[in-house]
């Protein structure tokens, strides 16, 4: 009986649409590792560049030797080269933010919930102050006081997130700090550290495991909106975000390839990430496996 219950609670399967998604992020990784290797151009190399071929639509033949299968921007930079480019940022940012927030918030939320008292109240009310404002709002914030750059950019999108994993961590070792391992280890008098690292929070991070992906499409949705503001990457590193916003001025111009493309890249990138984490997650929650 319990089980027919919980089997009702299931989402129903992704099917095709799963198995699509988790090619497509496959061939995003593949394409933004070997972007260097097939790219036609470096499209932020100035000699590789012919600015009389500006908003070429696509097809045209370029004066490179190549055809420019999505047509040029507007500084005459090949659009296929564009996205594979910007492919690698887009991806190298948002995991690089996605991990080390996690392994920051993951931290913060155990730490609160072994020491407790006041180190639980600071916190918690940090995380709560955080998570109370929107995600975009903190990211401009910071984005604003520390200024452009790469690094700036994943150091903003650490701060933006770092508190969501601080919650669910919490929540799981507020749990297992009652249990008798915990209380094994204090009586051998382990130091804090240990404690802390090696037994609690092993056991409190499987809940952060499965927002991780969800967190990474979030970090590339984040991204590509200040590059698209013009507060994200440098304009000499490509992202996805800053390839949509190069062509948002030609809309009107009837020169929409410039930003459909890579808008198009870049909804494909998002939706394949949020739909495999989604996956991680339900394939990793016990409700979907009743004993």
């Amino acid at each position: 009986m319990k089980a027919d219950i919980l089997k009702g609670l299931k989402k129903p399967p992704l099917g095709p649409v799963l198995t699509a998604s988790k090619i497509l992020l496959a061939s995003y990784i593949l394409l933004a590792i070997a972007a260097p290797a097939i790219a036609p151009q470096n499209p932020y190399d100035p000699m590789q560049i012919y600015g009389w071929e500006a908003s070429s639509p696509p097809g045209t033949m370029g004066g490179g030797g190549f055809r420019y299968l999505l047509g040029t921007d507007g500084l005459g930079r090949d659009i296929v080269s564009t996205i594979l480019y910007g492919l690698r940022i887009s991806l190298m940012v948002s995991v690089t933010s996605a991990a080390i927030a996690a392994l920051i918030g993951l931290t913060a939320g155990v730490s609160a919930a072994y020491f407790g008292k006041w180190v639980d109240a600071a916190i918690m009310r940090l995380v709560d102050l955080q998570l109370s404002l929107p995600t975009i709002l903190i990211a401009l914030i910071a984005i604003v006081t520390l200024g452009p750059g790469i690094d700036r950019i994943i150091l903003a999108l650490i701060i933006a997130q770092w508190a969501t994993y601080a919650r669910i961590a919490r929540s799981v070792a507020l749990s297992e700090t009652n249990k008798s391992y915990i209380d094994a280890a204090r009586l051998m008098r382990l130091p804090t550290a240990r404690i802390i690292f090696r037994h609690l929070l092993p056991n409190s991070i499987a809940p952060a495991i499965t927002l991780i992906p969800i967190e990474v499409g979030h970090a590339v949705a984040l991204e590509a909106t200040l590059s698209f503001l013009g507060l994200g990457v440098p304009i000499d590193k490509p992202s996805l975000g800053s390839a949509v916003a190069n062509g948002f001025q030609y809309l009107l111009t009837g020169q929409y390839w410039i930003s459909l493309f890579p808008g198009l890249a870049l909804f494909g990138l998002i939706a394949s990430i949020n739909l495999v984490g989604e996956d991680v997650r339900r394939s990793l929650d016990p409700r979907n496996h009743p004993a």
